[in-house]
């Protein structure tokens, strides 16, 4: 990942979208790096697309500015702007065989024959289909076509490499795969990349940086484990990976009640003593192994049902309030300290853990 000091490669600035009334950006503004790899991720109809549209300049912004080394694309047509894209669909053009597939761009630039073959060449031996070359798009397996509009996308050498959503249309397995291989493939040529997803594993695995967008708006930018570990709203909580909700009033800056008992939290949370919020951990951090005496926010809490999910149990916990808490525990620690539905079991919940949102 490149140095924050170094001054971005693409500059988005108080960009807005309208689609008649209906506002799908508002007021977005991001830098991003040279050789990063960014993920726009959110829900369906948060802007995601929208904005990497904008950028590519096939919804061109009603409001704002970008800027993309320096140069200002505002207002340039797509064709005067400097990146490859990859749909979800591929989009390849299935009457022509994979090489001319991906020398397209090329020829439809004029480039010299034997410099475009070579090219092609070149770029199927990246991703690793130079044995495919004859082939026509209908001959492939999903994976194999989403590598072919990868190179196409590739061919010109592109500043900018932009990605729709290039997996959803994928099968699990072929999907952790391809992803693996495309994170390789921008290290390697070091190209600067956006990567538009709705799957949060997909962004968590990929990118340098992350950005968390809701009806048109960013909610946070920051890095896969930022965006886990220090959710900056609670849509951001919710959105990526799974938290506990539990509701609670402040009971002084580091302290919360949860339904007659008394919680410590690490951060000072700039709340008068009564206002409603929500305390929030992830089921992984609820600790159950090495408790001893001592520890803040122990409690004593009812197993009610157990999940096997392989190498570890989702456990559904309820206190004596019936406030439900749920928790992962490995299968070590459930076959060593035999956790079972019915038991009564102490686990802690750590103040550095806790996230706490106004409820």
């Amino acid at each position: 990942m490149p140095s924050p000091m170094a001054a971005p490669y693409l500059r988005i600035e108080h960009v807005g979208k309208l689609f008649g009334g209906f506002r799908a950006l508002n007021d977005v503004s991001l830098n991003i790096n040279e050789g990063e790899l960014v993920c726009f991720l959110g829900p369906s109809g948060c802007g995601k697309t929208t904005l990497l549209r904008a950028i590519a300049g096939l919804d061109v912004q009603t409001t704002g500015a970008i800027h993309q080394a320096g140069r200002d694309i505002s207002a340039l047509p797509p064709s005067e702007r400097d990146f490859g894209i990859v749909f979800q669909s591929y989009a390849l053009f299935p009457n022509i065989t994979v090489a001319r597939n991906v020398g397209y761009g090329l020829a439809s630039t004029g480039a010299d024959r034997a410099k475009a073959s070579a090219r092609v060449a070149e770029l199927l031996a990246l991703v690793g289909l130079t044995d495919q070359s004859d082939k026509y798009p209908a001959q492939l397996s999903g994976g194999q076509q989403q590598r072919v509009a990868l190179a196409r996308a590739l061919a010109l050498s592109p500043g900018l490499l932009l990605l729709d959503e290039p997996l959803s249309a994928l099968d699990a397995r072929v999907r952790a795969h391809l992803r693996h291989e495309i994170l390789a493939l921008q290290r390697k040529l070091k190209v600067t990349t956006i990567l538009v997803t709705h799957d949060q594993e997909e962004a968590l695995t990929m990118a340098d940086r992350i950005v968390v967008m809701n009806h048109g708006v960013i909610e946070q930018v920051g890095t896969p484990e930022d965006i886990y570990r220090r959710p900056a709203t609670a849509f951001v909580a919710d959105f990526v990976g799974r938290m506990n909700f539990l509701p609670a009033e402040m009971a002084g800056p580091k302290r919360l009640a949860l339904a007659g008992v008394f919680l410590d939290c690490a951060e000072a949370i700039d709340l008068p003593a009564g206002s409603p919020v929500n305390a929030c951990l992830r089921p992984e951090d609820v600790m159950v192994r090495d408790l001893g005496l001592g520890h803040a926010n122990a409690l004593d809490v009812g197993v009610a049902a157990m999940e096997f999910l392989g190498s570890f149990y989702r456990a559904r916990l309820t206190t004596a309030a019936a406030v439900e808490i749920t928790a992962d525990f490995s299968a070590n620690a459930v076959r060593d300290l035999g956790i079972e539905v019915g038991a009564t079991i102490k686990v802690v919940l750590p103040p550095d853990r806790l996230r706490v949102y106004p409820r």
